[in-house]
């Protein structure tokens, strides 16, 4: 099974290192395509008509100066293109949870949105922030995604993709959530003013509402938490819309 691996949180990121080490204990051919820098919330943002550097640093290591989804692009365009495109993207693993506003935000979710562009079987994976990282995660967390790939039959559509959130421990139960609302982006900072000319700053963070049920509620409680999603929901409008 081959395996692409990019992230939001940079070539450099823990994260990325981790989930590399994850795959690695159920593949012997994964790739990584990763950020030069950190991009938080970049989404599925592409950078077109304009410049890509791809830099190998490593066996099957190569950092990218575009965005997330643009290393999902210059895998499948460039590195790993026909019969050597990967059976299976994993995203992440992200440096604090991916909840609620963060599924249409987030860098890590833009990458298993992008591969199932391309019609690649994705997962994106998050984790809360400072997790008490133990011998024995990368083992269990492998068996998972080797369960999931052995199941994909049973989650795996077109349009589809799996975002994944881990608590603080594992190993963990694993549980489907309600989309939650937890606001990001609340609120700005003036940092400078100068005539008609003002600087502002979003200030990361979020409020941590949650109800029962929710993202937020289940990973609190130890719990990993799944959801399906997709990229073309709609929903219809009434009947007689076109005759208004």
């Amino acid at each position: 099974m081959r395996i692409l691996i990019c992230n939001d949180d940079g070539i450099a990121s823990p994260g990325l290192a981790r989930l590399a080490a994850t795959a690695s204990t159920i593949s012997d051919d994964v790739w990584v395509v990763a950020p030069e820098r950190k991009h938080t919330a970049a989404g599925p943002s592409l950078t077109m008509a304009e410049p890509i550097t791809i830099r190998r640093t490593a066996e099957r290591w190569y950092s990218c100066s575009g965005r997330p989804a643009d290393c999902v692009v210059t895998a499948m365009t460039w590195l790993l293109t026909g019969d050597d495109r990967p059976d299976l993207v994993l995203g992440g693993i992200n440096d604090g949870r991916n909840v609620a506003e963060d599924l249409a935000y987030s860098g890590t979710i833009g990458i298993a949105r992008e591969a199932s562009f391309w019609g690649v079987p994705a997962i994106g994976f998050s984790q809360v922030k400072s997790p008490e990282i133990r011998p024995g995660d990368d083992a269990w967390l492998g068996e998972l995604i080797a369960n999931l790939w052995h199941k994909r039959a049973e989650w795996v559509l077109e349009g589809h993709w799996l975002s994944i959130n881990l608590p603080s421990s594992l190993p963990a139960e694993i549980r489907q959530p309600r989309i939650g609302r937890d606001k990001i982006a609340r609120r700005s900072e003036v940092v400078e003013r100068d005539g008609d000319r003002t600087v502002l700053v979003v200030p990361r963070g979020r409020e941590r509402t949650s109800v029962e049920g929710d993202e937020n509620s289940l990973i609190d409680a130890g719990y990993i938490t799944v959801n399906r999603l997709n990229w073309f929901g709609e929903t219809p409008l009434f009947q007689d819309f076109v005759n208004m």
